[in-house]
């Protein structure tokens, strides 16, 4: 369905950032990455259930080979990281594929009842996480980077 099926990315939704990146950076034996803020809403157009959100998250990144690792602290204001957080807790909240076609691509998972929850522009791309809970049992992030 979406023309690859190699899992690029695992989110992990954690209340403080800091201590799990260390424990993170400890655990594997390498240097603890820098957190960084996603964009404000004017440069990443944040929509959060069809709707503008200011949301945004705290995102340290630790590459694993073919596969990285991406913990999210999110801030208060509605978004999936925060929703997940409240309900779940900390831990898995997404895994990412790197795709070509975004607008295709969520319109085939749409119309197989996979919904789109939020989608965003990050500095050399987009995301969208489409809600593949009753099938896949988690949620899925469609990660498109520009040519």
């Amino acid at each position: 369905m979406l023309g690859t099926n190699v899992i690029a990315q695992i989110g992990i939704l954690v209340h403080d950032i800091d201590t799990v990146s260390q424990a993170y950076a400890d655990f594997f034996g390498v240097e603890k990455p820098q957190w960084n803020w996603t964009d404000t809403v004017d440069v990443a157009q944040t929509e959060f259930e069809g709707v503008s959100s200011e949301a945004r998250s705290k995102l340290a990144f630790f590459d694993m080979g073919s596969l990285q690792l991406e913990l999210i602290e999110p801030d208060q204001h509605p978004s999936t990281w925060r929703n997940h957080l409240n309900e779940h807790g900390e831990g898995p909240h997404h895994i990412a594929f790197i795709i070509n076609g975004m607008k295709d691509k969520v319109t085939l998972m749409e119309s197989k009842n996979m919904r789109l929850v939020q989608k965003g522009e990050y500095t050399g791309g987009r995301y969208a996480y489409m809600d593949t809970f009753k099938d896949l049992k988690i949620m899925l992030e469609l990660l498109e980077n520009d040519k």
